[in-house]
């Protein structure tokens, strides 16, 4: 099992809206940065626990906690003209994008704020706290998964 943190914008789709999901279950889709597609094709597989990240909003950190119930698949959306994330380049043959679909775990009671992140002692390597790391999914060790879980449950 391997530990992962998927940035959101909660106006878009938030740990809230993954609850209220049947089965709270939703496939996680839309992402086009090739070095989180390789993450999603490659690295993240079932039973790989996701810190769920709130971006671009009031109360900017980490929100809660999803499990990864499907392995990366290809993104449907990339072959749909009519959808957000469709890519012309893209074919069911040969697909550019992939997604998995995540389960919810846990809501945390108050959202884990970047800034109490940055300041928490072995949080240096996690791409979230590097100047110029802004992808949408992001790999967290071990010992980081603990300090930011331990942190966040207060």
């Amino acid at each position: 099992m391997a530990y992962w943190l998927f940035k959101t914008e909660p106006d878009a789709f938030g740990i809230d809206d993954l609850m209220s999901r049947p089965e709270q279950t939703e496939p996680w889709d839309g992402v086009r940065n090739y070095q989180a597609r390789n993450f999603l094709r490659d690295l993240i597989t079932k039973g790989d626990k996701v810190f769920i990240y709130h971006s671009s909003c009031k109360h900017v950190g980490i929100a809660g906690v999803a499990e990864v119930v499907v392995g990366g698949y290809p993104d449907t959306t990339q072959f749909d003209p009519e959808a957000k994330y469709y890519d012309p380049k893209s074919s069911p043959d040969n697909p550019r994008w992939y997604r998995v679909d995540v389960k919810f775990v846990e809501k945390f009671s108050q959202v884990l704020p970047l800034s109490t992140i940055k300041s928490l002692p072995g949080i240096t390597e996690l791409g979230l706290v590097k100047k110029g790391h802004r992808l949408s999914i992001m790999p967290v060790t071990d010992s980081e998964w603990d300090l930011l879980y331990k942190a966040a449950k207060g």
